[in-house]
């Protein structure tokens, strides 16, 4: 019996994972490794992503993300062969292509941001009505979702159409590269605004409406469920050993959510990226007046929860600013951004992060002076201006969303969380804690990734649920708490936010 519980302690050291965590703007190779007590994360691989633009529309360059997948995987059975045990995928949202009866891919996907989508939500309105749509499927309307992507298709007559057999999301397209298996995962899934919110089951009527052919939307698994083993031809490529691939959480706001390291149940979180995704996680769906005229989404979460959220562009107006600026020959880096930004005048001006020209404007610094100009405040001209004046108004964007989460929830969080890659934007967190008046716990910051981890590690049986999940990510990974300063400054701005904004008072 000893001897056995020694053994079982040495198979626990090597246990590693790899996560694939792939966002709009870059993707990485991380490996997880568990030795019984902790979770330790190696970032094995990098590399750029981002879309490619073809005469009017932008694209996913997909062939060149499954070729930094592949050369992950050599990578990773040069160092770490005999270890892993598991692979995930998590990407972005939204975004898919169709493939053929072949199962050969017809098309690189849109990017989310294609102007294809403009105008698509009042079409799908006139098909089913606003109230329908929303009841059926509880997401917040965003031209950017999957249906309107997929609408725009029909109304132009997309000859892609009319060869499709099957929708794979991005996550999936790779699962399917690695594995064979065509099917949608829950989570990722039910982003599209294609799903039905009770069901968890593809919403035919609303399909059958917008004229989209039904038999194109595969099957749907859970997070957790296991896929299979990769197949042997990449195998083969990579001198990979056999190892199971895990349907993980796909979406990866979800895998996020699914990692905060939470104590307990009724708290708020911000999943902070270029997206920033600020909500609550509940047991069911909300499909009040209230969460329609706020316009959340109730999105699929792991273990039969629902993620009622709000999305946010948040770090987006900093990261097209400094590319804007690095394409102008002023390459800065973040530390340098931020020192300026602490440095400028405090509550300069006032802008709704959520406003349409910040969506995918040619110039966002331009695109916020002009902003500034045409409501008569203070224009910001220096980047450090420009970069305070952005984080600001998220942070007061933030608390808007929090206000109304209150107002939805009849409740206050008691406690706000704040993972992923924003948090390194230290500032920024501060502001969140000043804007919100309350304080913020911030960390993980790869918590995507470890969502990732910690679903493979379920479903490969080394941890129970998702509470033993949670306090693992505890214990491995400190956070941080950011405590209000100078609240009622803070709340006299906010004030003026709103009035400049035309935002409405949550009461």
């Amino acid at each position: 019996m000893i001897g056995g519980i020694f053994f079982e302690l040495i198979r626990m050291k090597t246990r590693k994972y790899i996560a694939f965590d792939i966002g709009a703007s870059n993707g990485r190779c991380i490996i997880g490794s568990y030795d019984g007590t902790k979770i330790s994360l190696e970032v094995l691989n990098r590399f750029n992503n981002g879309y490619v633009q073809i005469l009017d529309h932008y694209y996913w360059n997909m062939l060149h993300i499954l070729d930094q997948v592949k050369h992950s995987l050599r990578k990773t059975a040069a160092i770490h062969k005999k270890d892993i045990v598991g692979i995930g995928v998590d990407t972005w949202g939204l975004d898919f292509a169709l493939f053929d009866k072949q199962g050969s891919m017809i098309s690189n996907p849109f990017c989310y941001r294609d102007p294809q989508t403009n105008g698509m939500i009042e079409e799908a309105c006139r098909k089913m009505s606003r109230q329908e749509i929303f009841m059926t499927t509880g997401l917040q309307f965003m031209q950017i979702n999957s249906l309107y992507q997929l609408l725009a298709m029909v109304v132009s007559e997309s000859p892609i159409l009319k060869i499709a057999d099957k929708f794979l999301m991005i996550p999936d397209i790779i699962n399917y590269w690695l594995t064979g298996q065509a099917v949608c995962e829950y989570t990722n899934a039910s982003n599209s605004q294609f799903l039905n919110v009770r069901t968890k089951q593809w919403a035919y009527p609303l399909i059958n409406a917008m004229n989209i052919p039904e038999h194109i939307f595969p099957e749907i698994l859970e997070a957790g469920d296991v896929l299979g083993q990769v197949r042997k031809q990449i195998l083969d490529e990579t001198d990979l050993p056999a190892i199971q691939v895990i349907a993980t959480v796909t979406a990866d706001t979800g895998a996020a959510v699914a990692s905060v390291p939470a104590k307990i149940s009724n708290f708020a979180y911000l999943s902070s990226g270029t997206w920033g995704l600020l909500g609550v996680e509940l047991p069911e769906p909300i499909l009040t007046d209230k969460v329609l005229e706020y316009n959340f989404g109730n999105e699929g979460g792991v273990f039969n929860t629902i993620r009622l959220l709000r999305n946010i562009p948040n770090l987006w107006l900093v990261q097209e600013c400094r590319r804007i600026w690095a394409l102008e020959g002023q390459s800065q880096s973040w530390e340098e951004l931020i020192k300026l930004a602490e440095e400028a005048k405090q509550f300069l001006a006032f802008i709704d992060p959520d406003q349409s020209q910040f969506l995918i404007p040619e110039n966002m610094p331009k695109t916020i002076q002009e902003t500034c100009r045409k409501t008569g405040q203070t224009i910001p001209q220096s980047k450090g201006e420009l970069i305070r004046v952005s984080l600001e108004n998220l942070a007061f964007k933030y608390r808007h969303t929090i206000d109304k989460l209150i107002k939805i929830l009849g409740k206050v969080p008691e406690a706000f969380h704040i993972v992923g890659g924003g948090v390194q934007n230290k500032i920024l967190c501060q502001f969140a804690a000043n804007a919100c008046n309350m304080p913020v716990i911030v960390g993980p910051e790869e918590a995507t990734a470890l969502g990732n981890i910690m679903l493979q590690m379920i479903a490969l049986g080394d941890l129970k649920n998702h509470a033993e999940g949670r306090e693992l990510i505890r214990v491995s990974f400190p956070t941080e708490e950011y405590l209000p300063q100078n609240p009622s400054v803070w709340e006299i701005e906010y004030q003026k936010f709103l009035a400049s904004t035309g935002l409405p008072i949550i009461l």
